[in-house]
């Protein structure tokens, strides 16, 4: 996808190694908060803790093995904010305009419907970081937190995507953070607190079922941010987001990561639904044919 006409945002901030000392919360120690708040800090990495979760509790390393994040060093922008931190890396700079195109893109729709759009923050970690939705280290993968409309990455993960997934190609890496911001819109909308106060209320089942219906909305606002640059687009970047759609449906870590699947504990649907409802988005480019509360039952 060409971006480099594009400048970085300046709504980044680098949180260094190890998020401030997050004191080890770790995995296990993320994710009964996230579950305590309905889901409400979506994110790509966080399904796939349902389908490995129990390589953490026998030793196995956690989400991203002994290869994920935090096995770059000190980044040299440490501690600071704004558009330089992107320059650290070329996945940085690329991850920063994305963001930029993203907000551009969701402030044009957002004024069209006489609705007020709010810019989002990228906090780049290596390791662990504190955010406004608690502690948590790259074992989770990338996220949101509607707490301080912050989209977390630590940059390691686009290795374990392409390694471990299989999911290569710019568009692949490009798609995760899309993904993210489509939560970011949801926060906006209001979608994420109401799913929440519902989720609250529901059976275990029934609340796994909202939260893939939230993630799917993520996957076709992901969708839409794409079809809406679609000038943009080069041969093969379509079929780099499907491919890692695909790679991390419910279905397919369960498979890979337990040997069974078990739909009632799906979160953020099967590999099928992600491809289907990213390329709704792509093919429409509408946010409003993105109502998975109604499609998905």
């Amino acid at each position: 996808m060409r971006l480099d006409d594009l400048d970085p945002t300046g709504n980044a901030r680098d949180l260094g190694s190890g998020g401030g000392g997050g004191g080890g919360f770790g995995l296990l120690g993320f994710l009964p908060l996230l579950l305590g708040r309905g889901m409400g800090c979506g994110g790509i990495g966080i399904v796939l803790v349902i389908g490995l979760l129990y390589l953490a509790m026998s030793g196995g390393g956690g989400l991203l093995g002994g290869g994920g994040g935090g096995t770059q060093g000190r980044s040299p922008t440490s501690g600071q904010q704004g558009a330089s931190v992107c320059q650290a890396s070329p996945e940085r700079l690329e991850a920063c305009r994305v963001m930029t195109s993203a907000d551009q893109t969701w402030a044009q729709i957002f004024q069209s419907s006489g609705q007020t759009y709010r810019p989002a923050t990228i906090n780049f970690f290596t390791g662990g970081a504190q955010t406004g939705c608690g502690a948590a280290t790259s074992a989770v993968g990338p996220f949101y937190c509607p707490s301080d409309d912050g989209v977390y990455l630590d940059t390691a993960f686009f290795d374990e995507l392409e390694s471990r997934f299989g999911a290569k190609g710019d568009f692949a890496r490009i798609y995760v953070i899309a993904h993210e911001m489509g939560h970011h819109i949801q926060d906006l909308l209001g979608t994420s607190g109401e799913v929440s106060q519902a989720q609250a209320r529901a059976s275990k089942s029934e609340g796994n079922r909202l939260s893939v219906q939230l993630e799917l909305q993520a996957d076709c606002f992901a969708g839409v941010w794409a079809a809406r640059n679609r000038s943009r687009l080069e041969p093969g970047d379509i079929e780099e987001g499907m491919t890692a759609a695909n790679a991390i449906g419910d279905d397919t870590l369960q498979k890979q990561g337990q040997g069974q699947v078990v739909p009632d504990s799906f979160t953020h649907g099967t590999s099928a639904q992600r491809m289907q409802w990213l390329k709704r988005g792509l093919e429409t480019g509408d946010p409003a044919q993105c109502n998975t509360f109604e499609a998905v039952r």
